[in-house]
């Protein structure tokens, strides 16, 4: 114990001596999860607060293009920029002024009662003969269907063009369902007052959030991105921990160490009480950031009532998990050169794989049975079943299990390869 005690002294004393690599360490993870949180809320707020300039180029000048009009001024999220050439709207969406733009069709109005009244013709028609057998069926006009032109910025992303695709299309479904209805009432009754079709939607969408005991949780941006970016800074911890590794092998600490009777897992484990509670630090100040701090910036409030417990368990072991990690690579490499660049790298893989930046979910199904391999993923489903399923210590069982093993693997593998290239 004493050896353990002494090891961990020391690890402490190279990290206190250190005020760059301690700025580092604390500072730089506060400053990405606040910019990264910064960023996607203001994307959020984008899309739902701030009204998108779009053009319209408006050929038709009736019924139709007024509701398409009203509904996107009611919708709250577009600004909508009258053009009267289709050519001068596209040359502004091409040059990326605006990201959408619109064009109506000509007689888009016109044709549209003409072609539904023709189809209600029809049908009464058709219901008649069976009093009139000499009536002459109706023969509809053949018109081409109309096209709503959608000119949209290359660099716009997909998800937007999907959504203002459905938009549109429900919109236009709308005009066209109100429009038969009409026609369908000015045949049947001769009173234009008189309401016989109900044209309001009868099926409608409500968003519900399951959750325990009868409470909906409504789950924010903070509790996303504090669990995601806190996972990707506390696996960061391997660069510090395998360049301390690999300048104590440089400069002739490691043999020193060897002349003494110590063993080479208790030097790693003064190491890991180390960084591993670097990694519970680094989780405390990003869960006060995101308590206090986060209000302040006009972001959403973590709320960690009655999870701290539990949210510290998980940090414990995919702190861990990092500093297993971290001395496995300290161990192999032989020079800074080696260790740096790889350990960035691998923890960046690990995080796209992990889920940290998109979504498993979304990912192709390879990727997603592949993303099984990451402790990321492990971690970061344990945080989410605290933070947004409000699960108890035995659902997360599962994940801290998982991220305690890989601890114990890439130690124990650690531990193997010193005394395989130390052997005599």
């Amino acid at each position: 114990m004493h050896k353990l005690w002494a090891s961990t002294y020391k690890e402490m004393l190279l990290l206190v001596r250190d005020i760059g690599g301690l700025a580092i360490l604390f500072i730089m993870p506060l400053l990405l999860l606040i910019v990264i949180t910064l960023v996607q809320d203001s994307t959020f707020k984008t899309i739902t607060d701030t009204k998108l300039p779009i053009l319209m180029v408006d050929y038709d000048k009736g019924t139709v293009s007024e509701n398409i009009n009203k509904n996107l001024a009611e919708s709250n999220s577009f600004e909508i920029i009258t053009k009267s050439s289709e050519e001068e709207a596209k040359e502004l969406v091409l040059k990326g002024d605006y990201q959408l733009a619109i064009v109506i069709p000509e007689n888009l109005s016109v044709d549209l009662d003409q072609k539904v009244n023709e189809n209600v013709d029809g049908i009464l028609a058709k219901f008649g003969l069976e009093e009139e057998e000499g009536s002459i069926p109706i023969v509809n006009s053949k018109m081409e269907p109309k096209e709503v032109k959608l000119y949209f910025d290359p660099a716009t992303q997909q998800s937007f063009k999907s959504a203002v695709k459905n938009g549109i299309d429900r919109m236009i479904s709308k005009i066209e369902t109100q429009t038969i209805y009409r026609a369908f009432q000015e045949q049947l009754t001769e009173d234009a007052s008189e309401v016989i079709f109900d044209t309001e939607s009868f099926i409608t969408f409500t968003e519900i959030v399951p959750g325990k005991n009868s409470e909906n949780i409504i789950p924010n941006s903070s509790q996303h991105n504090v669990p995601a970016w806190t996972l990707f800074a506390i696996f960061f911890i391997i660069l510090p921990l395998s360049i301390n590794m690999v300048n104590e092998k440089n400069q002739g600490t490691f043999v020193r160490l060897r002349t003494h009777p110590v063993s080479y897992a208790t030097v790693l484990g003064g190491k890991t009480l180390v960084y591993t509670s670097v990694c519970l630090i680094q989780f405390a100040l990003m869960l006060l950031v995101g308590v206090f701090l986060f209000p302040v910036m006009g972001l959403p409030e973590l709320d960690v009532s009655g999870r701290l417990p539990l949210l510290f368990v998980v940090a414990l072991f995919a702190g861990l998990a990092a500093v297993g990690l971290g001395l496995l690579l300290g161990t192999v490499a032989r020079t800074q050169e080696q260790s740096a660049p790889f350990g960035a790298t691998l923890v960046v893989i690990l995080a796209a794989l992990g889920g940290v930046w998109v979504p498993v979910f979304v990912m192709p199904k390879f990727m997603q049975l592949l993303s099984n391999i990451s402790p990321m993923n492990w971690g970061l489903n344990a945080f989410y079943d605290v933070f947004l399923r409000h699960s108890g210590f035995a659902e997360i069982i599962p994940e801290i299990a998982l991220l305690f093993g890989f601890f114990v693997v890439t130690t124990l593998i650690a531990i193997g390869y010193n005394q395989r290239k130390n052997a005599v």
